[in-house]
Parts: structure tokens; sequence; C-alpha cells
């Protein structure tokens, strides 16, 4: 059945130099070409991936624009493909699609350019996720791993192994079909060593991804303390600029401040609660409450103290308080004389001299990701990708359990596995997960 003509703004709609419109499907050529007019230019000698200037027929009036057609199979959708490139006005683009509409193409769905391109076989679905993955990342570490997956990296390894396990598939069908000729303890004994490198293959990716919560969505660091020592100055000094207000007078902060900073290419998100103690004000007590709240919800706790004062009973309740948290221990205000006693964990700072920041930073993050990420390792920050990896691992720990298996449920239970594996770049994959996944796509995409 012959596809419909799509388009769509492909930039982000807002003010900019240029705005982009995509159409893809056979003939939009044509539709281009009634709309577009650029000298001694015809279907016949248009030269694809070569770029044109003209004039947009919009009605009553006309855009000077460049044009660019991509014949297929040689385009991101694997279809024709031609984009304008007009000046980047919210409405002009509007208009060009618009015209384009009036001219036999239909609207796109959100990411139905990228799932043309899956479903013409241009690119697979863990590349797709990984693209919504690079438009959305944040954070360094988020954007490298995307990269790497767009790149055909994860893709690789999964067809590759799926190349193993056909062999070995292929392995135990001639074992059963000539049992005469193939000793089948040695047979599976062959099979199941080959299945553990596979398992260690994808165990070292699921342990190379453990982490990869904290590079899509940060980790997050509650400071806590009580009144007066120098939650607010800390959090600036973290962030490098003036966030939240410093004074003496006790009780300033009353509600979370969240702000974040990127370090080690890491997002750290600080929550600066309000100071703990008992107080009267209902204000403050709702504040003290919300602390509590960020607590339970931080990944880490940075506990600070005063160290020119002796520990209190407020400061003894807090680290109570988080006891069951990981934490860190900040001693602040080390440019006065040191009174308060040395705590396990801790790490002396200057919020005011921005002595030990650096230091501070580096503690967070080895504390909450147990070292630095491998720039190089294969990390999967997609739920769904990890949580199929993870599915495959425990059908071959249930392979792997049972030594008794019969020839014909191994060779079941390996195309399981197989099928499992098949759902990362989608050739196993069915219809329904695919249009969601897609669906997550903004227009143009």
């Amino acid at each position: 059945m012959k596809e419909d003509i799509i388009v769509s703004v492909s930039t982000s709609l807002g003010r900019g130099a240029i705005a982009v419109v995509r159409m893809s499907g056979l003939g939009c050529l044509d539709v281009a070409l009634k709309l577009f007019h650029s000298k001694n230019l015809t279907k016949e000698n248009v030269v694809p991936r070569f770029m044109y200037f003209g004039k947009l027929n919009l009605g009553d009036v006309f855009e000077e624009c460049l044009m660019v057609f991509f014949k297929a199979p040689f385009s991101y959708t694997g279809e024709d493909v031609v984009e304008f490139q007009v000046h980047g006005g919210v409405l002009l683009a509007q208009k060009v699609v618009e015209v384009c509409l009036k001219n036999g193409a239909r609207l796109a769905e959100a990411g139905e350019f990228s799932k043309r391109a899956f479903l013409n076989g241009k690119i697979s679905l863990d590349k797709a996720e990984a693209i919504i993955g690079e438009i959305n990342a944040e954070t360094e570490g988020e954007l490298k791993s995307s990269l790497r997956v767009t790149n055909g990296v994860l893709a690789e390894k999964v067809l590759s192994q799926q190349e193993k396990l056909t062999t070995l598939l292929a392995e135990i069908e001639v074992g059963m079909d000539y049992p005469d000729e193939t000793e089948e303890t040695q047979l599976k004994t062959d099979v199941f060593g080959r299945l553990k490198e596979i398992k260690a293959e994808i165990e070292q990716i699921l342990d190379d991804s453990k982490n990869a919560k904290y590079l899509k969505n940060g980790i997050n660091v509650a400071l806590v303390g009580k009144t007066n020592v120098g939650k607010s100055s800390l959090m600036n000094a973290l962030l490098g600029q003036e966030r939240a207000i410093v004074t003496d007078i006790q009780g300033t902060t009353r509600d979370q401040i969240t702000e974040s900073f990127l370090f080690e290419g890491v997002k750290i998100n600080l929550i600066d609660t309000a100071g703990i103690r008992q107080t009267g004000d209902v204000v403050e007590k709702l504040g003290i409450e919300k602390s509590k709240q960020s607590i339970l919800q931080a990944d880490l706790v940075l506990f600070v103290l005063d160290g020119s004062e002796p520990e209190s009973d407020e400061d003894k309740q807090i680290e109570k308080l988080i006891s069951d948290k990981k934490y860190i221990v900040v001693v602040n205000k080390t440019d006065k004389k040191r009174v308060v006693s040395k705590k396990e964990n801790e790490v002396e700072i200057s919020a005011r001299e921005g002595k030990n920041i650096n230091l501070l930073k580096q503690r967070i993050l080895d504390l909450v990701m147990d070292g630095s990420v491998d720039p190089n390792a294969l990390v999967l920050t997609n739920e769904r990708q990890f949580g199929i990896l993870k599915e495959a691992d425990e059908i071959l720990e249930k392979i792997l359990s049972g030594s008794n298996t019969t020839l014909d449920i191994l060779s079941m239970m390996i195309k399981s596995l197989w099928q499992t594996l098949g759902k990362i770049t989608g050739n196993t994959e069915n219809e329904d997960i695919i249009n969601l996944i897609f669906s997550k796509f903004c227009l143009g995409k």
C-alpha cells in the first residue's frame, strides 16, 4: 500500500535564523515543485542532496528559501524526502506546512518520520530510542550514552549474541536429529560454556549501567543541618553563584530551594532545606517537615555542621534522623578555629572562602556512583532496554541452573532468549510497543 506524504516543521517552533519543514513519501517532490520555483528546475533535472535557492508560493505571497531533495533510499526515512529551509518565524513555518497540506500532504504524527525510518530498515529500535535520548539529554553523561547507542554499539552486541544463539540452536538440532553420532553430555557442556560467555557480556553491560539513573536524572543531594550552620552559603559555593539568601538571622530558609550543577558530566541536584530545630513559627514548621521529606527522597545527604561550635543536641538529633541514609558530614566555617569533634566520612570546607568545594563534589560522586563512570563503557539510560537485558540474564540463569534439561527443552529456552534479545533492536517486538515508543517523539521527528 502506498504511504501518505507526511509533512511537519522539524525545527523547534520559535523565532530563529531558519526553520526546516520536512516532507516524506512517494510524490513529495511533485508537491514541492508545485510550490517551489527555481530557474530552470524541473523534476527531470533535480539533483538529489543539492541545495536550490528559489521562491516558495504561499498563495498570494512568495518566500525566498532553500530546497533540498533526498531520493529514496538515501534519506532519513528511507523514502523520498524534501526539506524547505525558510526564515525562522513561527507563523511562516506553519504557513509553509499549510500550503503543503493543501497540495496533497497530510500532517505527520508524533515520531512518524523516525517510525518510517525504522520500518524501512534505516534505524533499529534501540537507535530510535537513543535519538529521543539525544534530544532530551540534559547531562554530558546521558548524551554520551545515547550517542554510543545511536552509533550502533548496542545493536552490534545484541545481533552478535543472537548469531551465537542461532549457531547453538543449529548444533542442538543436529544433536537431536543424529543422536547416535552426537555425545549429548559433551554437546550440553559446550553449549553451556558458550551461554556463560553470553551471560558475562550481558552482566557487564548491566553492571556498567547500574549508575544510569544518575546519568539521566542526576544525583539528588539534600543539605541538612540546624539553622545558621551555613547550608545556604554551601549551596551558593557549590553552584558558583548567589542563589540562596544568606543572613545571620535564624530560620531564613523556610522552604526548599532546588538548583542543579554539572560535575564530571553528571548533574547534581541540590536541595537547600530549612534548618531543623524546635520552633513555634507555623511557616518555619512546615519548612522543617519538608526538610524531613527531602531527606527520605535524597540519594545522598550533606549533614552540615558549624565547625567553630561544639556539637549541639539539635545536631545529634539530625544525625539520628539521617542514620539510615548515605551521608557526608560537612564541617563548615574552617576559616575559624575548629571546635567540633572529628567525624567519620567528613569533609572540612569553608563555604565563604570556597575551600575544598571541588573535593566535596568529588566525594559526592564517588559515594553515590561507587567511582567514576567508564567513558568507553556501554551505559544504558533507557529503562526498557535495561529491563530487557535483565530479563535475558534471568533466562540464562534459569538455563544454566538446569544441568538435567533435555535438548528439546534447552532448544526452546534458547529460542526464548533469542526472542527476548530481539526486543531491543525491534526485530521481535510487537507493533503496540513500537507505536508507543515512537509516540514519545516530537512532531517533525
